[in-house]
């Protein structure tokens, strides 16, 4: 069985063609239309379909999707193997939702932390029983950048360094960095030693855009044993809601 998934975040659009629970395709893209929906429709075989998206309008996306395809509109209420306790389910942002889904599904026994660096940081915990309360949401890189430089008066705008690794800066750009990139290494960090209190037995999954950064930093801690980068978990948690509507 087929599936063409679709991510729409907040910076990019992630599409995957899965071969069961296999991803056998995948492409990004600034945005998604009709055109390039219709191209990998083309060109694969596909049976079942999923959406999930940040933004508010995706009914030109759905209605080919659901012409073409057995469609299944994601939401909280379109998966049955999570038990949410989230105050507002309603408002869960469903990129969130699904890397918890995915995150159950590669460990269905394990505590799992899901780490999603991408335009902001989201930090998100299923028990191993798939209990989920909540989690947290905090600014990403690019964002604590732009904001240092759009609401100050004299701070550049500068971009990530990978090559920084200096415990502070030395200049104005080389603080910024150190203040940036420091000080989300630190808060993932702190983060993961919170959960990890509350969690015994923690697995932690790291996805998202800027995942590589702090994959290469984690991996010199004491967490290097306890965490895992898989950048298609959202898109993986978003297949699996798939199987869960057609079993």
């Amino acid at each position: 069985m087929a599936n063409l998934v679709v991510d729409i975040g907040n910076s990019r659009t992630k599409l995957a063609v899965f071969n069961n629970r296999e991803i056998c395709h995948f492409e990004t893209h600034e945005s998604a239309d009709r055109v390039l929906i219709n191209r990998l429709l083309d060109q694969n075989e596909i049976t079942g379909s999923i959406i999930s998206s940040v933004r508010d309008d995706i009914s030109t996306l759905e209605a080919v999707l659901i012409d073409r395809t057995r469609y299944t509109r994601f939401s909280a209420t379109a998966q049955k193997k999570i038990n949410l306790s989230y105050r507002t389910p309603e408002t869960l942002g469903l990129d969130r939702l699904a890397g918890v889904i995915g995150a159950r599904s590669l460990y269905p026994d394990r505590n799992c932390l899901s780490i999603d660096a991408g335009t902001c940081i989201t930090y998100d915990a299923v028990d191993s029983s798939g209990e989920y309360s909540g989690g947290s949401i905090s600014p990403g890189l690019a964002m604590r950048f732009n904001a240092m430089h759009m609401l100050t008066g004299r701070l550049p705008l500068i971009n990530l360094d990978e090559q920084f690794y200096d415990w502070h800066g030395h200049d104005t750009v080389t603080s910024m960095l150190s203040g940036v990139q420091n000080g989300a290494f630190l808060e993932v960090k702190g983060f993961i030693e919170v959960y990890s209190s509350h969690y015994p037995d923690l697995q932690i999954i790291l996805c998202g855009g800027d995942a590589n950064y702090f994959d290469t930093r984690l991996k010199n801690s004491i967490f290097a044993h306890t965490f895992k980068t898989e950048p298609h978990l959202v898109l993986i948690g978003l297949n699996e809601v798939i199987y869960q509507n057609n079993d």
